[in-house]
């Protein structure tokens, strides 16, 4: 079965404005790194968006603060929902475009059809909150499509492993008590948003691995060795979902991580071994960071043709 690969030119429409690090440009560069001639056998996808795709992202999200988001999207110029959170007239339909592929992803993974998805998506979803958006982000992508499995297909075990260089605090407070849900993140500590300290344990299902800053691949790899995959493959996953992102590499702005793109490659078939073992090789990636133009590039690169790789058996 072949890769998924979503994307949409409705994500180049969020418009973040000048300067700002989480823009169109890095779906852009995505684009160009996967039309080389290794990448033609992705599955490229266009989903609709649902008419029920408040519902959806109300499995999350309270409907008060939905409203509020959308009520903020201005009909010119730009909005802020905080400080770091920039609307514009496209960013309605890229945030409900963004949670219509990775339910999809859900579906065609969850129904067999394919075995594993990259969803190179924006605005990014990890911190957003239950009530709140921010830090780039305005739905919770990877928490919408983790609480869709459960509803839609009965899921009783999904794990959600982040290796973003920031701490997915939105994605913890959505599951922070629900044991259902394996939430394992590495991050730099300290750094944005503040969270993540090892206590903040849930009920035994929160995984928070703090990297110092100036952290490389080795120690990138002993943490994951030590911790996050042996939970991950204890937890006995039916599905596993990734928040990928790809600012912990040494070039990105806005963080002191050191991974190079051989450490995605090498974290992404780790993952893919214990979901081949425990789920039918069932893993969804959805994008998150990575700022770094030429970084995000060649990194999503080796995540997806990695994925290809293990999903057509090496062919």
């Amino acid at each position: 079965m072949r890769t998924l690969y979503y994307g949409h030119p409705d994500f180049l429409g969020h418009d973040t404005g000048r300067a700002h690090p989480e823009s169109a440009d890095r779906l852009q560069v995505i684009e160009q790194a996967l039309a080389a001639a290794e990448f033609a056998g992705l599955v490229r996808l266009l989903p609709e968006i649902p008419s029920d795709i408040q519902d959806k992202i109300a499995l999350i999200h309270s409907k008060s603060m939905i409203a509020k988001v959308l009520a903020t999207i201005p009909a010119q110029g730009y909005a802020n929902l905080d400080a770091d959170t920039v609307v514009s007239p496209g960013s309605k339909q890229a945030a409900l475009r963004a949670v219509a592929v990775v339910c999809d992803a859900v579906d065609r993974v969850c129904g067999g059809q394919n075995t594993n998805a990259f969803c190179a998506l924006r605005p990014p979803g990890h911190h957003a909150m239950p009530d709140y958006a921010m830090g780039f982000c305005l739905f919770n992508n990877i928490a919408i499509a983790a609480e869709y499995a459960r509803h839609r297909y009965g899921l009783q075990r999904i794990a959600i492993v982040d290796f973003d260089v920031h701490h997915g605090n939105g994605t913890q407070a959505a599951f922070y008590e629900q044991a259902q849900v394996l939430y394992a993140s590495s991050h730099q500590w300290p750094h944005y948003p503040g969270s993540g300290h090892p206590s903040e344990n849930g009920v035994g299902n929160i995984i928070n691995v703090p990297l110092p800053s100036g952290s490389g691949g080795e120690v990138f790899r002993e943490k994951y060795r030590q911790i996050v995959l042996p939970a991950v493959r204890k937890f006995n996953p039916e599905l596993i979902l990734v928040s990928a992102g790809f600012d912990a590499h040494r070039d990105d702005p806005l963080a002191s991580l050191e991974l190079l793109e051989d450490d995605y490659r090498w974290i992404t078939e780790e993952l893919i071994a214990i979901a081949d073992s425990c789920c039918q090789g069932r893993l969804i990636s959805a994008l998150e960071g990575g700022y770094n133009l030429q970084a995000l590039a060649n990194s999503v690169a080796a995540h997806v043709g990695s994925l290809m790789s293990i999903a057509t058996g090496g062919e």
